[in-house]
């Protein structure tokens, strides 16, 4: 059966396909079990196992051996243009606050008014502060040591303080923009940021409760009492003379988000594209112009406030692209194998599979996401992948449903941490635990936030 690609209206002529649906599922299954394969067995670094996968698909799928990686390149270019900045950009705000003090300046305020019963809902309000501008692992190296800390200097059970901060880096990766994962769903799916961004902090504060402190309290019991591990407990030293005020670190951090969330407002109230009002608010809203303003206003309000001079803030702000390479490569790479998939007709046939089986949009593509994120172990393929397969269920969404679809898809991503990924070994060697304990603790927890967030999102799609 011919398919008729969904394409965008710059991209290439798609790749011909005359093979039937059997051939298509066929294509994807073996391309997706050839990137878990390069992945997991072979150590393969997802950028080429991705690439790779990409020319298998299109290769099974029926395309000509000179367009085999066409749509990839398109895809690969396109994603990079529409998210490549703004990780860049992340990065520099997230290094700033990192070098500056100002995550421990956050930290210090929130513990010192913090007795011994809120110290848990303490680090979850840390961790979700820090989360908006940090990337995971980021926000594991900056925030893991200070609890670590806080335990051995409050005498605290360390899974008591440390789940509902892992809950909170986890939940906002996940489910809330700028992070990578969400920010391509949202470009994927054609979804309004501003309104995912709401509706994602909607549904993470609940979702955080749960998995967070609450849930704290069964993987203490499960897990038993562990102790400091010295090799990664900070060393307690004045690393910094100078630091910025608690106050200017939140209003750095909060400036893009609340940018953000005035072109969604705006976008509500005054709801006319030719209104001055509007236009100001739908530039300063957009995301690359929120993360720069907030990017440029860290340079004065964290580097000059921590006594950095003109050349060490441009050195910490150029050391913070190099790590991030990686990520924006991953990133492209799975944009390109979400364009492959789309070209070759697969978005359709499951748009078309999806009417028969009256299967729910959003309850596909958190089961899509689950499934991805268990073979893989990463968060960002499930979350790219699984956006490119169900694309086309989002077409004739209204904005809200299109965001709640990025949200479920962001919820089967962080679905049952395990060996096959790398946040799953540095919680392990952070904390000192073995792997069953990781297991009880931060695999569940992850699994928590995934079926408590579509829990929340499935009711609040009949509501709004």
């Amino acid at each position: 059966m011919t398919r008729t690609p969904l394409l965008a209206a710059a991209a290439p002529p798609a790749l011909p396909h005359t093979g039937s649906d059997s051939q298509l599922l066929i294509a994807v299954l073996l391309s997706i079990g050839a990137i878990v394969l390069l992945i997991t067995k072979l150590k393969l670094h997802p950028f080429l196992a991705l690439t790779l996968g990409s020319g298998l698909l299109a290769a099974v799928a029926g395309a000509p051996f000179d367009k085999l990686l066409s749509s990839f390149s398109t895809g690969f270019g396109s994603t990079v243009a529409g998210v490549g900045l703004l990780i860049g950009l992340g990065a520099m705000l997230g290094k700033l606050l990192a070098d500056s003090g100002g995550a421990n300046t956050i930290a210090d305020t929130v513990l010192s008014r913090s007795g011994p019963r809120a110290l848990p809902w303490a680090m979850a309000l840390i961790a979700a502060v820090l989360g908006l501008p940090l990337f995971f692992e980021v926000g594991v190296v900056l925030l893991i040591p200070i609890v670590l800390l806080v335990a051995r200097r409050g005498g605290v059970p360390l899974m008591r303080i440390g789940i509902p901060a892992l809950a909170g880096l986890s939940v906002l990766h996940g489910l809330v923009p700028p992070h990578p994962g969400p920010l391509v769903a949202v470009d994927a799916l054609k979804a309004d940021l501003g309104v995912t961004l709401a509706l994602g902090l909607l549904i993470a504060v609940p979702t955080l409760v749960i998995a967070g402190p609450l849930f704290a309290r069964l993987a203490e019991r499960w897990v038993g009492p562990l102790a400091v591990p010295e090799t990664t407990a900070p060393v307690e030293t004045a690393e910094h003379e100078r630091t910025p005020s608690f106050g200017a670190v939140l209003a750095t951090i909060l400036l893009p988000v609340v940018l953000m969330l005035g072109k969604a407002l705006a976008d509500v109230v005054i709801d006319d594209p030719k209104a001055m009002a509007q236009r100001v608010f739908d530039f300063i809203g957009s995301p690359l112009i929120a993360l720069l303003a907030a990017t440029l206003l860290g340079m004065v309000t964290l580097g000059r406030a921590a006594g950095f001079s003109k050349e060490r803030i441009a050195e910490t702000v150029g050391r913070s692209l190099a790590p991030i390479a990686g990520i924006v490569f991953i990133v492209g790479a799975g944009g390109g194998f979400k364009q492959t998939l789309i070209d070759v007709g697969v978005g359709n046939a499951v748009s078309e599979w999806s009417g028969k089986w009256h299967v729910s949009a959003l309850l596909l593509g958190w089961l899509i996401a689950v499934l991805i994120r268990l073979a893989t172990g990463s968060a960002t393929v499930a979350t790219i992948t699984a956006a490119g397969i169900v694309a086309p269920l989002a077409a004739g969404m209204s904005s809200t449903h299109a965001a709640l679809l990025v949200l479920a898809i962001g919820a089967g991503s962080l679905f049952f941490s395990h060996v096959n990924d790398a946040g799953f070994w540095l919680v392990k060697e952070y904390f000192g635990m073995s792997v069953g304990q990781t297991l009880k603790s931060w695999s569940v927890m992850e699994t928590v936030i995934s079926v408590v967030a579509i829990a929340l999102i499935m009711p609040l799609s009949l509501i709004i």
